[in-house]
């Protein structure tokens, strides 16, 4: 049966109406964060997947789907920026450390099993030095920025207007950041564990699935929810 869910939707307003979207398009491939801006007609053209059994797999989600936890989308601009920082910069900060160590490790003793471990270390190390960077921008600059413009105060250091150009740097670091990924899937098969696997390298090949799905749901906040109403506010407060 197929839904009557608009295929020229795109995948960032799919999963921004709905949160729970975000695992039916994680199953599929199909990149609903950086790539939020295609429509679903054109996304599964691109995988080269049937489009109705996709709006149904779709409808069957929204249908059974009861989602606990508020909807970024209906949040303030305060209260998304807090959402993300709590939650998942909260998150890079616990999870990044442990990463390097983890992929350093496995590097180390099982290159001459699979030598591409020795990229994945270098990509893992290089990601983690950027998320590091990326959050602490946002922390420092970018957020308090939005909050102000939050809750009707003049933006310190800032010209009229000016918030596109450092939400345009984050829109890019992202970019980079959702290339890392794609990178890290290529050199592990799809996060595939190997049969000689140690524990360390388990460990290491579940949490880098892990970080996917987490940063896919984080880029989506920003590039889909909070930088876009952010311009969309501060646009109308200079008119």
């Amino acid at each position: 049966m197929t839904t009557a869910i608009n295929p020229e939707a795109t995948l960032g307003q799919l999963v921004t109406e709905n949160p729970a979207l975000s695992r039916v398009f994680e199953t599929l491939g199909l990149d609903y964060c950086c790539g939020g801006g295609k429509t679903l007609a054109e996304a599964c053209h691109a995988h080269g997947l049937d489009p109705d059994a996709v709006r149904d797999e779709i409808a069957r989600v929204e249908a059974s789907s009861s989602e606990s936890q508020p909807n970024p989308a209906d949040m303030s601009l305060t209260e998304l920026a807090d959402h993300i920082e709590q939650t998942h910069h909260a998150y890079l900060r616990e999870v990044l450390p442990a990463l390097q160590t983890m992929s350093a490790k496995v590097a180390s003793a099982h290159a001459e099993k699979d030598p591409r471990l020795v990229e994945v270390d270098r990509v893992v190390r290089e990601l983690a030095h950027e998320l590091e960077s990326h959050t602490m921008k946002e922390e420092r600059i970018l957020f308090p920025a939005i909050r102000r413009l939050d809750a009707g105060q003049p933006l310190q250091g800032f010209t009229c207007g000016a918030l596109a150009n450092p939400i345009s740097v984050m829109e890019m670091e992202h970019d980079e950041a959702g290339q890392a990924l794609e990178r890290l899937r290529t050199l592990t098969d799809g996060y595939a564990i190997p049969d000689w696997a140690c524990n360390t390298c388990r460990g290491l090949l579940t949490e880098l699935e892990r970080l996917e799905k987490d940063l896919h749901l984080h880029i989506h906040k920003e590039n889909n929810i909070l930088f876009p109403r952010t311009l969309e506010r501060e646009s109308a407060g200079t008119n």
